[in-house]
C-alpha cells in the first residue's frame, strides 16, 4: 500500500508543478500581437 501512496504523491507533485508553470506563463508573459498574412490558392476558389 505505501507504493500506491508514493505513486499518488509523485503524480500530485508533478501535476502541481505543471499547473504552476502554466499559471506563471499565463500571468507573467504578455503575447506580442503581429499581423499574419495567408495566401489562398486561386484554383477552386471562385467556383
Amino acid at each position: 500500500m505505501p507504493t500506491i501512496f508514493r505513486l499518488l504523491f509523485v503524480l500530485l507533485v508533478l501535476t502541481g508543478a505543471v499547473a504552476g508553470t502554466v499559471f506563471a506563463l499565463g500571468t507573467f508573459i504578455e503575447p506580442e500581437p503581429h499581423e499574419i498574412t495567408v495566401r489562398l490558392p486561386m484554383d477552386g476558389f471562385g467556383r
